[in-house]
């Protein structure tokens, strides 16, 4: 059985599941739930293993610079989380979002340049 075969299956019969059994919904939304976690798990397996690999690397840079990388790694963390929120609040909630995530993303950007540098 090839693979493609076997994940078309797989998603098949979680959509039964959904469809036709009574209660379905609810075990759609643990399914939901569970494959959620695992992909957060999945996030935070790489960033500790990414983390490891470059310790050396993120202590060689200034405090300040340290300071500016998991701050902008934060906000975007917090406006990631607040999404949803940002999003039905109207186009200024809109804007607010993309400056937010500019602004991490401007972070990032000016710590790589910053360890480029050195």
């Amino acid at each position: 059985m090839s693979a493609t075969l076997r994940n078309v299956l797989i998603i098949a019969g979680l959509a039964a599941v959904v469809a036709f059994v009574p209660g379905g919904g609810t075990a759609g939304g643990v399914i939901r739930q569970l494959l959620s976690l695992l992909f957060l798990g999945a996030i935070a397996w790489f960033a500790a293993i990414f983390y490891r690999q470059n310790r050396v690397a993120l202590m060689s840079l200034s405090a300040r610079t340290r300071l500016l990388l998991y701050g902008s790694i934060g906000l975007a963390a917090l406006t990631a989380t607040g999404t949803s929120r940002l999003w039905h609040a109207g186009a200024l909630g809109v804007l607010a979002w993309f400056a937010l995530i500019g602004a991490a993303a401007a972070g990032v950007f000016s710590t790589y340049r910053a360890y480029e540098r050195y």
